[in-house]
């Protein structure tokens, strides 16, 4: 088996495809220290600047000290406390949803909600860049996946109107996409989800607490509460916490709590989690000055970077990728960078399509104006 796996090591080695961890040992913010010295992180997914937020931190110790750390079984059993119940009210009014229900991670609610949904016999239209936890939900489920090209509705009208007319029919789509920073056409996949008999279900990830008059998410900012029928997203991002939820009908909620493998076989979050994620989520209500902030700052890295000459994609959000397409190359660039004090992680496939390695930046309501400027300097120096 070593021979194997040195083999293999060493192919990823010789493409360029070779991770390796770097160790942060200070609270996540605008400024780490990662491998022994102090960086500007322009990496993390931490959107509104909680996750170091001393708040958070608070809420979870008080949670703790009343309830103890473990969860101690399934929600099902004797895991599910009062914490859990109240984020999954307040998730409800930030979702603008009658109910939610909260899973222990994005991945497991992909993996549960989606196999509860649809089975053998149906089948699902996902976007080519959806997320991993998608794709591995609809693999679950045993339906028929069939992909359409990124963002276009011609090739989705298209494979919706050749399935066949038996089973159920789910069109999934990230709305904010993790690599591209860009957002999905949500207007009219919904008009062809009604047009088709289709169910609508998206993933709020990245534009839950960014997107939105109240941070709700892509829904919100489109106006089309009515027309998704399952609102899926995560609180480690701009929550700056953890765990994810599904939100949606009173129904759908009572259902999932039922049916989902990934909710009912697992031990529940501590408690302490679901206090800290309660307490975010108020920030969020509270002080709208994060998303203008960080969505201020995307602008200003956009322009600063694309005035460089480098490819931004098509990025609206705070995810900006600035397309290298070689792998090797891409983490050359990201080392160099951390060299000039500035943390951004190089992705190479299999996380994107061959041929397609980026540096991914990100930029946080933490970041100031002359972050951004120092950052836009050093990849003039990198290249």
């Amino acid at each position: 088996m070593k021979d194997f796996l040195n083999q293999r090591i060493d192919a990823l080695d010789r493409q360029g495809l070779r991770r390796s961890l770097k160790m942060v040992v200070t609270a996540q913010g605008r400024e780490v220290t990662v491998n022994g010295r102090s960086v500007i992180n322009f990496c993390s997914n931490d959107y509104l600047g909680l996750a170091g937020d001393e708040r958070l931190r608070v809420a979870a110790e008080e949670t703790m000290r009343a309830r103890g750390f473990g969860a101690g079984a399934a929600r099902l059993v004797c895991g599910n406390f009062d914490v859990h119940e109240a984020l999954e009210r307040e998730l409800a009014l930030v979702k603008h949803t009658p109910a939610a229900l909260f899973f222990n991670a994005g991945y497991m609610a992909n993996t549960g909600i989606i196999p509860a949904l649809v089975g053998r016999g149906d089948a699902v239209f996902s976007d080519k860049l959806n997320h991993a936890s998608i794709i591995d939900g609809i693999v679950l489920s045993r339906a028929k996946l069939h992909r359409y090209a990124h963002k276009d509705m011609n090739s989705l009208e298209g494979m919706l109107q050749k399935a066949s007319p038996a089973g159920r029919k789910l069109i999934i789509t990230d709305t904010v996409f993790s690599m591209d920073g860009d957002v999905a056409p949500l207007k009219d996949i919904a008009a062809l989800a009604k047009k088709y008999g289709a169910w609508l279900m998206v993933d709020e990830a990245h534009a839950f607490g960014v997107l939105g008059p109240t941070g709700a998410g892509l829904v919100e900012a489109e106006g089309l509460g009515d027309e998704v029928h399952v609102q899926m997203g995560t609180l480690s991002k701009a929550a700056g916490a953890y765990g994810a939820y599904a939100a949606g009908s009173l129904e759908l909620k009572e259902y999932l709590l039922n049916t989902a493998r990934s909710f009912i076989f697992t031990t529940a979050l501590p408690p302490a989690v679901a206090g800290a994620a309660l307490c975010a989520l108020r920030i969020m209500r509270e002080e709208s000055w994060r998303r203008e902030r960080v969505l201020a700052n995307a602008v200003l890295m956009r322009e600063g970077l694309s005035a460089l000459g480098f490819d931004t994609l098509k990025s609206v959000t705070p995810v900006i990728p600035v397309m290298i397409k070689d792998a090797a190359l891409a983490a050359a660039m990201s080392a160099r960078l951390l060299d000039q004090g500035m943390f951004v992680a190089a992705i190479r496939p299999p996380t994107v399509p061959a041929h397609t390695a980026r540096l991914r930046v990100t930029v946080t309501a933490a970041h100031t104006v002359e972050d951004i400027a120092r950052c836009v300097e050093a990849f003039k120096r990198v290249v």
